[in-house]
């Protein structure tokens, strides 16, 4: 689905105490950031942050980055995050937003950041093979995770061949399988977050795969 662009999307994020315009900046040196030493979750492509806006209530104890490709979609999930503190009476201290091609993720993460957890939720399958290089759980994108990341990624998705395919390229690259589950909502598995996507595709009958990798 084509995003029209809003051009007050921009300015917008940039007036928020919790976006962060030029991440490269920062590559090693996010704890710094958060000026604690509490574990860091990443979240990449936030959309419009149904999932964040409750990961952040859920885990209260940790900092948060979500990040997008786009600052129509981030714009949203900004809106939706500040909701959820207000809610809560919580400050935006431990939330910090970016826009970014993930296939850039290594300029921005490195191994001194120590990324505790990678949340990948309904990702573009791109299943046509000239593009599956694009996925997000494409091997030459997970090694760029594995410089960074210290601790679990966690995978969900509606489509078969995506989640199939995932779990190969996974296990090629030396991830081992912590839990998977062809039918979340059927499992035994007590911690998941539903998002709009999820929400939906389950509305139309599709099982919800879902795995961590470590």
């Amino acid at each position: 689905m084509r995003i029209r662009c809003k051009p007050w999307a921009r300015p917008e994020l940039e007036a928020s105490n919790f976006f962060i315009a030029e991440p490269q900046n920062y590559k090693n040196h996010w704890q710094k950031i958060f000026q604690n030493n509490k574990p860091i979750y990443l979240e990449l492509g936030c959309g419009k942050g149904g999932f964040a806006s409750q990961a952040i209530l859920h885990w209260r104890d940790v900092n948060y980055i979500a990040i997008d490709i786009k600052n129509e979609m981030l714009v949203l999930a900004k809106r939706k995050i500040e909701q959820a503190l207000a809610s809560a009476q919580l400050t935006d201290e431990q939330v910090r937003i970016m826009i970014l091609n993930i296939t850039n993720i290594s300029s921005v993460f490195g191994e001194q950041d120590n990324i505790n957890r990678i949340f990948i939720n309904f990702c573009n399958p791109w299943n046509k093979p000239k593009h599956k290089k694009r996925r997000l759980t494409h091997i030459r994108q997970l090694v760029q995770y594995q410089q960074f990341l210290k601790g679990e990624l966690w995978f969900k998705t509606d489509d078969d061949i995506l989640f199939e395919e995932s779990l190969g390229c996974l296990l090629q690259t030396g991830f081992q399988i912590k839990y998977l589950t062809r039918d979340l909502h059927h499992s035994d598995f007590a911690e998941n977050l539903e998002t709009e996507h999820e929400h939906m595709f389950s509305e139309e009958g599709k099982k919800i795969k879902f795995l961590i990798a470590v």
